[in-house]
């Protein structure tokens, strides 16, 4: 941030009350400059008062130093001044004086009353000194002359160092004014910059988890499968080898499946990171999100649809679990209609991931998979039976726990309810409710 202010005075410095030492310095010139002009004319106030010369100079010389206090105190400069008028001395002390007064942050009134009485001291001091001249009776000037003289000299000595003050004085303050608004907009523009950091951090770690939940969805479903057709395949091996051999070309089709979808996720990610700035700087995670979601919508089964998993692909998703082994029932209640895209892949990948965690879980189990058209929502449930006795040869699936997790993030992003739990038979119950639009 720049330095301005109080914070750039500081950063000069200066000696006592000064805040550069440029300020002492011309300082320190104005007040010697007043003191030898009060000491020459405490010569001539040494004779018009009667006292010794030396005396007459001293005091005008100690007079004249009091500007060197024109900053810290004005208005002890100005009431010197005043006080020495009648001296006829401090003329410089009385210009400088009031033009520091009027370039104060002092109060108005206190400005306008010292101004008044230093115009007063200095038009008396003028009269005076004009109607005792000498050529004074030498020239018929008229009655009028020595008032317009008087009037037209201390109005010369008084308006002109007034004025100046206060303009400078209300330039100073509009500076100091334009200095504090531009530090309050680079502080609030370095808050904005900080904020908007923020939510660059929270948009990236929001695609980061939305990338490794496609992932989990796409992957782990055909993974899982895949372990459970081998488990089916050491266990029929030597005793079907016809069932044998289709087990092992349904693990290939799988398999061969899984790699090309990482493939396409990891690919984007690898063209995006290599299409962006040189610099350091990474491809934003929305457009690795946005693709991945778009590589991983593919990703459903044979269907090979484009526009990504809907409804309609459940027969599907159920018959690649039957031909894992599960005794699986799905059943359709209500109006069959279209959705928007994302309740469709949302009520999608709930029942896949259901599944999933049946396989896993409860391999060999009675699952149900029910899935209901209402008038503004859909509802779905899958609900499994107590898994049997599992077999030695039984597949055996980790977890990462993150399954409920996930499908309980995308009901809600949705505006739906989602329940799991287990059931009071022994099996587990997964139900989600989204709205339809």
């Amino acid at each position: 941030m720049t330095t301005t202010g109080e914070d750039a005075e500081t950063a000069r410095g200066g000696p006592w009350w000064w805040t550069r030492w440029r300020s002492a310095v011309l300082d320190v010139g104005l007040a010697f400059v007043s003191a030898l002009e009060c000491g020459v004319e405490g010569v001539r106030f040494a004779e018009d008062a009667g006292i010794p010369m030396v005396a007459g100079i001293t005091f005008g010389v100690m007079a004249g130093w009091v500007l060197l206090i024109r900053r810290r105190w004005p208005i002890a400069v100005v009431l010197v001044s005043i006080a020495i008028t009648p001296a006829q001395m401090g003329y410089l002390m009385g210009i400088v004086g009031l033009y520091t007064l009027a370039a104060s942050e002092l109060p108005r009134r206190i400005i306008g009353s010292l101004a008044g009485m230093s115009l007063v001291g200095m038009l008396i001091v003028m009269f005076v000194r004009v109607g005792r001249s000498p050529d004074q009776g030498n020239l018929d000037l008229g009655d009028w002359f020595v008032p317009f003289i008087s009037i037209t000299t201390a109005i010369g000595m008084t308006a002109p160092p007034l004025l100046l003050g206060m303009y400078v004085g209300a330039r100073r303050r509009l500076m100091e004014s334009l200095r504090e608004r531009a530090d309050s907009l680079e502080r609030e523009l370095q808050l904005l910059a900080e904020r908007a950091e923020e939510r660059a951090e929270w948009a990236r770690g929001e695609e980061r988890t939305r990338i490794a939940r496609e992932m989990h969805d796409v992957v782990a479903h055909r993974v899982s499968l895949m372990v459970v057709h081998a488990a089916a395949l050491q266990a029929v091996a030597r005793k079907d080898p016809e069932k044998a051999v289709k087990n092992a070309a349904l693990v290939g089709d799988m398999g061969r499946q899984a790699l090309t979808e990482l493939r396409e996720m990891l690919g984007v990610l690898r063209s995006g990171s290599e299409s962006g700035p040189v610099r350091g700087r990474s491809v934003p995670l929305a457009a690795v999100g946005a693709a991945a979601a778009a590589a991983a919508s593919r990703a459903v089964g044979d269907e090979g649809a484009a526009d990504g998993p809907c409804l309609s692909d459940l027969d599907v998703l159920v018959g690649q679990s039957a031909a894992a082994g599960m005794v699986v029932e799905l059943s359709v209640e209500g109006e069959t209609r279209s959705y928007a895209a994302e309740v469709e892949q949302t009520a999608y990948r709930v029942v896949q991931e259901a599944l999933t965690n049946v396989h896993k879980h409860a391999a060999g189990a009675k699952t149900r998979v029910r899935l209901a058209h209402r008038g503004s929502e859909i509802a779905m449930q899958v609900e499994n039976e107590p898994p049997g006795e599992v077999s030695p040869s039984a597949a055996r699936l980790p977890s990462g726990g993150n399954g409920l997790v996930g499908m309980k993030e995308r009901v809600v992003a949705l505006g739906g309810v989602f329940v799991s739990g287990p059931t009071e038979a022994g099996g587990f119950r997964v139900s989600a409710v989204i709205p339809a639009a």
